[in-house]
């Protein structure tokens, strides 16, 4: 045995007596074989810092070729010539389909491709230590790696990967354990990663560790966003915004749209995707607290609305018309005191019933908005005020929210807290298929503006941080994801009023006949308070006296359900309404299936 075996040995029987007597031994550079792990150490330091020595290692792989091409490929250099432009060309014109959305980024490859093909070429043709090749190689990769090292989007690639490359020691440390990283995209505003949860843990498990996540990625407060994956329930998509995209007010780019059937752009969401949403058929809320963007909100939604030629907007702003005054000129209508308010929520449900008459009559299920029929759309600032001082107005409000849909009466309301009292008792807030929250101040308002359960669910409206921000809730956005509204300041309002004003619709003969046989009835009860059904009497009075008569006349048998509509001229609902209704009382009975006629009762009322 040598002696440096038989030392060694000796170290080890001496180590074992010592842990025998309960002492660690300590181990020293000589008892360890140093040359292996310099060799990793040194590996995991390139390994580490792969992508700041890309450039040097690119030149050598360079050098490499160009060896190889003089010493046995000289003849080639026609060929590096040709591939050489054909890859700058290339890159120059379709780099955006390898990662290069910019044009300095593509003209930067093109140009880096373009010298490597030259370098090339001059080495197989004269060799590549001839020179000052050399020197041209090593001063040009020097000069070409400044960009690549000062790159923003190469930098941030680099410091996103290394912090997810401990992502499993951050998921233990806020309660994650087992999760991990899928996929990482850095964009311009941040990264975003896919994220696979752990065995039984679930997207509002992942929402509700959010503020330890900002504290272990060292992200700044509010920087984080999760998303559910609608395809997969154990994938979540989280989002580090490093720099807020709606830091600063978007300008109001003008009119989407042309027709109240289009959907209106009301914004941007943080990606840059624009957040668009269709009115037509749908009532909206907006909430939020004073100063939270609310008016900006609906400035931007009355600069599309007045620029759709079928499309009439009234107002109600019991501020004395201090929000909506503005688009005087564009409203049909624009109500500032509370009777004033009263008597335009009554005509609105006039009208409302001359549409769903003259839709019955016609056997038709929806009213087709047109510059000649236009769609009624009723604006109410400070929805809860309308409330309290007009007390009036909730059977109105909650008729036109129940049955406006298919006459295109659309209700939008605008308030800063729609608790129950505020929203009345009736269906209004339950009707609003369209809510945006703008910021609020305390987390159940979250649920008030947006629908119960929103908040455990990730619709955090009580962290936007600035005036503008929103969260939408509509049947098209179902996850939540912060946007901010384009800023229209007074100026833009005054100037587009001014440009819409001339192009204004008129109201349909239908509708002005309604309100015709409503003021008539107001006059001839000597203006009594109004009835929300009152344009409606005349109507459907002709056809109850219509359907009696017919089930009066009814043989043994009955009369069927198709006989009773083409007496009536009412649709197959309204009849079966009417008739479990009369059943109700025993005044008619079912003899068969589909087929009345009428009791004693209904004989001798």
């Amino acid at each position: 045995m040598s002696r440096h075996r038989a030392s060694r040995y000796e170290m080890r029987r001496n180590a074992r007596r010592m842990r025998r007597y309960g002492i660690q031994p300590v181990a020293t550079v000589n008892d360890l074989d140093v040359a292996p792990l310099v060799i990793v150490g040194i590996a995991r330091l390139i390994w580490r810092y792969r992508s700041e020595l890309a450039p040097l290692a690119i030149a050598a792989s360079v050098l490499a070729t160009g060896m190889i091409l003089r010493r046995w490929l000289p003849e080639w250099w026609p060929t590096v010539v040709l591939s050489t432009i054909a890859m700058a060309a290339a890159l120059a014109i379709g780099g955006r389909w390898v990662n290069l959305p910019r044009p300095i980024e593509r003209g930067y490859a093109a140009f880096t491709t373009a010298f490597a093909g030259a370098w090339l070429t001059l080495a197989a043709d004269l060799g590549p230590f001839t020179a000052p090749l050399p020197a041209v190689l090593g001063v040009g990769s020097l000069v070409l790696a400044v960009p690549w090292w000062a790159h923003r989007r190469r930098r941030a690639r680099v410091r996103v990967e290394r912090t997810l490359a401990a992502w499993p020691d951050i998921a233990q440390a806020v309660g994650l354990a087992g999760s991990r990283i899928q996929s990482a995209i850095v964009d311009l505003w941040g990264y975003r990663v896919r994220l696979k949860l752990g065995r039984g843990q679930t997207v509002e498990d992942a929402i509700n560790k959010m503020p330890a996540l900002e504290s272990a990625l060292g992200t700044r407060r509010g920087a984080i966003r999760i998303q559910p994956v609608p395809e997969l329930a154990n994938r979540a998509d989280l989002r580090v915004i490093e720099k807020d995209p709606h830091a600063d007010a978007i300008p109001w780019p003008g009119p989407s749209v042309t027709s109240v059937t289009q959907p209106v752009k009301l914004g941007l969401f943080e990606d840059g995707s624009l957040v668009r949403v269709p009115f037509l058929r749908r009532h909206g809320l907006f909430g939020g607290i004073a100063g939270a963007g609310k008016s900006g909100g609906v400035n931007v939604l009355l600069g599309d609305l007045t620029a759709c030629p079928d499309a009439i907007i009234w107002g109600i702003d019991l501020k004395r018309g201090m929000e909506l005054m503005p688009w005087a000129s564009c409203l049909d209508r624009l109500a500032t005191t509370p009777q004033a308010a009263d008597g335009l929520l009554a005509d609105a449900v006039a009208i409302l019933d001359g549409r769903a008459d003259h839709l019955t009559q016609q056997g038709l299920r929806v009213w087709e908005p047109s510059p000649d029929a236009p769609a009624l759309i009723i604006l109410i600032d400070e929805y809860a005020e309308l409330i309290e001082e007009t007390p009036g107005a909730e059977r109105y409000t909650d008729s036109i929210a129940r049955r406006g849909r298919a006459p295109a009466v659309t209700l939008v309301a605008a308030t800063q807290r729609p608790s129950q009292r505020a929203m009345g008792k009736g269906a209004v807030r339950s009707q609003m298929d369209i809510r945006l929250s703008f910021r609020v101040r305390e987390q159940r308002d979250v649920d008030l503006i947006l629908g119960q359960g929103m908040l455990k669910a990730g619709w955090h409206a009580h962290r936007l941080d600035a005036p503008g921000k929103f969260l939408i809730s509509a049947p098209e956005h179902d996850v939540p994801r912060r946007a901010r509204t384009y800023l229209l300041d007074d100026e833009g309002v005054q100037r587009t009023a001014e440009r819409h004003a001339p192009c204004r619709p008129s109201l349909d003969g239908i509708s002005v006949a309604a309100l015709e046989a409503h003021e008539a009835l107001k006059a001839s009860q000597g203006a009594a308070k109004p009835s929300p059904r009152h344009a409606r009497d005349s109507g459907v009075r002709e056809a109850e006296e219509a359907l009696t008569l017919a089930l009066r006349q009814a043989p043994d048998d009955g009369v069927s359900i198709g006989d009773l509509m083409q007496a009536t001229g009412m649709r197959r609902t309204w009849v079966y309404q009417r008739l479990q209704d009369l059943g109700r009382t025993r005044q008619v009975e079912q003899v068969a299936r589909g087929r009345w006629r009428a009791l004693p009762e209904m004989d001798n009322p």
